[in-house]
């Protein structure tokens, strides 16, 4: 495939990929947008109760300890942003963040990111870019945020090193709300579900949604091959789940399922 030919399949998934989040109702109120990742009602509340637990583990695990060891505002790199709601909370807090996404559409894009702006236009920047070439200078921020993004990459390890490369030494990078499997027959039964029912989800739009190579998953296995020769070692911070989350594994098993992935926090420090 061409440069010309990967610009253009780009744009096109990025167009789909926001009109299937659209159909998804993924296009919060502003009252939503306030509350994320604590939304309390409404079809997606289930999963931002995940998500929430999630942040208070970064928080809890990552930013506060970082804050207790470096007086001056840590510098925060957010990852995959979305519509910016890690990033203003972050800002709230004292942090200098900045948040960066491929995608910069109203959705939840970086263009919806401009309600948290309103009345603070310098409390994050905004910047579009890809994980695998940061449009970011070298050794600039203190922690790496890959929210709910890094199995969209193409290649972890790639991605990573470009990680280190934008992180200062003895920073952080943490990988937030991604799918870990056991094992990759796990991971590989999830994406044979998911090409098997994807006209189902997706419409006419999943051929567009489908078409990029992407690690889809991530296994403990998988993540320390990827980057043992980038020196990063990887620490697992299990995350107490809501409970009919934690369940998953039972409810599958119960019902002759696929293993279900799970979240977590993983961290590591930069050399």
């Amino acid at each position: 495939m061409s440069d010309t030919d990967l610009a253009v399949a780009a744009k096109r998934f990025r167009s789909d990929y926001a009109a299937q989040r659209l159909a998804e109702g993924r296009a919060h109120t502003a009252a939503e947008l306030a509350t994320l990742p604590y939304l309390s009602s409404g079809p997606l509340a289930r999963q931002w109760g995940v998500r929430a637990r999630s942040f208070d583990a970064l928080v809890r695990t990552v930013l506060l300890p970082a804050r207790a060891r470096q007086q001056d505002a840590l510098a925060i790199l957010d990852l995959g942003a979305g519509c910016g709601w890690l990033s203003y909370r972050a800002g709230l807090a004292g942090y200098t963040p900045v948040a960066l996404d491929i995608r910069d559409d109203s959705v939840d894009g970086l263009g919806a990111a401009a309600f948290y702006l309103n009345d603070d236009p310098e409390l994050f920047q905004r910047i579009v870019g890809s994980f695998d070439a940061l449009p970011l200078a070298s050794s600039q921020f203190d922690i790496a945020v890959f929210n709910a993004s890094i199995h969209y990459s193409f290649d972890l390890t790639t991605v990573l090193n470009e990680a280190i490369r934008v992180v200062r030494a003895g920073g952080q990078i943490v990988i937030l709300d991604s799918p870990f499997y056991p094992n990759e027959t796990a991971g590989d039964a999830m994406i044979s579900e998911k090409r098997r029912d994807a006209v189902a989800q997706f419409g006419a739009r999943a051929r567009t949604l489908l078409a990029f190579p992407f690690v889809e998953f991530l296994t403990p296995q998988r993540l320390s091959a990827a980057t043992a020769a980038l020196g990063l070692v990887w620490r697992r911070h299990r995350v107490w789940y809501p409970l009919w989350y934690e369940a998953r594994p039972t409810v599958a098993r119960l019902r002759g399922r696929r293993s279900p992935s799970r979240f977590d926090l993983w961290e590591c420090t930069v050399p």
